[in-house]
């Protein structure tokens, strides 16, 4: 670490305050496991990006895990996913005993492709998961094009995209199952957490049964009934039920989720001032139809840089700056590698994206020593060398 200054964190989640008074209540309640609090959090979380319902589940990939599976994704189907994103997409499909498609990105906005969604669809495809990456939506209406076209189901992965609008709409309310995250990393978060916004009160109703191994009465109907209630298993489920602990955490994140939107867009606004022009990089791309979370500022090095992404990392974190490498290219690690498969666009930007600070909570200087070093060390590169992802 360069001068004995204090390092500057990747990410950090914000605790507006209240959190622990809330979790207090709750152990104060004797009412720990899913309850009034999770149907609380339910309730808001549909409010605020404009659903019919929501479902909490125990994690975005339990969440995508459980929509896919209602919507029949079973043994022998095939789903269409980014091979740019998180494993936990294609694992949910494997879950489900499918098989995982794994299509193109654009190599602007790192979202799944349309064009190379449809190319990947075949006889056996159920099911497209487009991946609204680091928090920027997907071209939705495409995508929802693509469903009439083939006749098959969209789940969003929307892991990152709470707060994030596609044509003025939130993110939850375009009409397709929308899975959200709530890991320590995203937007907001309970710790852990998942859910599960949708437009279709059955579907909801059904996914709040699966969720608890299929159990047709739920634990706060069978405490509030007067009379003795068995309840039924008409099919079977899973255990993916979110405690009431996590949801107190979940309600006062939602409170200040305003606030945590506007600060990510302010820090990614500094970034984007203070790295143009640094020659030989690629600053995001911002699509007239989306709004995005900045959940992550990715900063792409191209091949004309000095330093390769891995090299400029390495060389941050030995001045005390941490940074992730960008999306992982799940087609690339062993658990799915297929041979032959080449998705170019994929490749590049899981070898040339760095993720780089930001969070509520990072201060400017700590801004200003991570932008001052990364304009240092890609130096001395003509200015012809720069490469703008443009409008």
């Amino acid at each position: 670490m360069s001068g004995g200054s204090e390092e500057v964190p990747f990410a950090r989640p914000w605790l507006a305050g209240g959190e622990a008074e809330a979790v207090a209540e709750v152990l104060a309640s004797g009412w720990l496991t899913q309850g009034p609090r999770v149907e609380e959090f339910e309730r808001r979380f549909a409010e605020r990006v404009g659903a019919a319902e929501a479902v909490a589940t125990t994690s975005c990939t339990t969440a995508l895990h459980l929509a896919l599976h209602a919507l029949g994704v079973g043994p022998g189907d095939e789903v269409v996913v980014p091979s740019l994103s998180f494993i936990a997409t294609a694992n949910a499909v494997w879950q489900c005993g499918a098989r995982p498609a794994f299509a193109d990105i654009d190599p602007r906005t790192y979202n799944l492709d349309p064009r190379a969604a449809a190319a990947a669809v075949g006889p056996r495809t159920k099911a497209i998961v487009p991946v609204h990456q680091i928090g920027l939506p997907a071209d939705m209406d495409a995508f929802a094009g693509l469903a009439e076209r083939f006749g098959v189901a969209i789940v969003e992965d929307a892991a990152c995209a709470i707060g994030a609008r596609h044509r003025g709409r939130p993110i939850g309310s375009l009409g397709f199952p929308a899975c959200f995250s709530f890991h320590p990393r995203k937007v907001v978060t309970c710790g852990e957490g998942g859910m599960i916004a949708t437009s279709d009160p059955a579907l909801a109703e059904r996914l709040r049964r699966l969720r608890q191994h299929s159990m047709d009465r739920s634990a706060l109907d069978r405490h509030a009934a007067r009379r003795v209630v068995i309840e039924g298993y008409p099919e079977r489920g899973f255990n993916y039920r979110m405690t009431d602990l996590q949801a107190a955490v979940g309600l006062r994140q939602l409170e200040a989720l305003d606030f945590i939107l506007a600060e990510r867009r302010r820090l990614a606004h500094r970034y984007n001032e203070a790295l143009a022009g640094v020659p030989g990089v690629e600053l995001p791309h911002d699509p007239a139809y989306a709004e995005r979370t900045w959940q992550s500022y990715p900063l792409r090095v191209g091949p004309d840089a000095p330093l390769g992404a891995r090299e400029l990392m390495d060389a941050l974190l030995a001045e005390g700056i941490r940074t992730r490498p960008g999306v992982m290219a799940i087609h690339l690690e062993d658990a799915y590698a297929e041979e032959g498969l080449r998705l170019p666009h994929t490749e590049a930007a899981a070898r040339e994206v760095v993720l780089l600070p930001l969070f509520p909570g990072l201060k400017d200087d700590e801004q200003d020593r991570v932008t001052g070093a990364v304009r240092r060390l890609l130096a001395g590169v003509p200015a012809g060398a720069v490469r703008s992802a443009g409008p």
